[in-house]
């Protein structure tokens, strides 16, 4: 039985990788993305979003600017792959690196943020069209 007046638990988040790159740009939807980022209490990040984000970074920005990246990224609880948490990815009509996020957002009930199209009407998602992309229908 709930407590009267106890405000309910809030969900973790999971940013994918295209928000992460958003908000780090500072792109025209990165304050979309901010709030879910800079709580790190409740910041969830999978190992393939620090992988995608820190390379993207790394060879565009150089090393020390993509140490920085996976330094922020660390304020949150990451996640690494195990045997069963690439079993349930496997199960899920995705790419593989989006297999991975959704399976560890299952499995933590988290909201995955995201801008990837492949995410688009899954549940537990929140999901918002890059500006000037027409999204593909599923």
């Amino acid at each position: 039985m709930a407590r009267v007046g106890a405000k309910a638990a809030q969900p973790l988040n999971v940013v994918d990788s295209s928000a992460w790159l958003e908000y780090l740009t500072g792109g025209p939807q990165a304050a979309r993305f901010a709030d879910a980022i800079e709580d790190g209490k409740r910041l969830v990040v999978p190992a393939i979003v620090l992988y995608e984000v820190f390379k993207k970074v790394l060879r565009e920005r150089g090393e020390h600017q993509a140490l920085q990246v996976a330094g922020a990224m660390h304020a949150g609880r990451v996640v690494p792959v195990d045997g069963t948490l690439a079993l349930d990815a496997a199960r899920y009509p995705l790419p593989l690196a989006d297999s991975l996020i959704y399976a560890t957002a299952q499995r933590l009930g988290a909201v995955i943020w995201t801008q990837d199209d492949d995410f688009k009407g899954l549940p537990g998602v929140q999901y918002f069209a890059k500006p000037g992309i027409k999204a593909s229908r599923r």
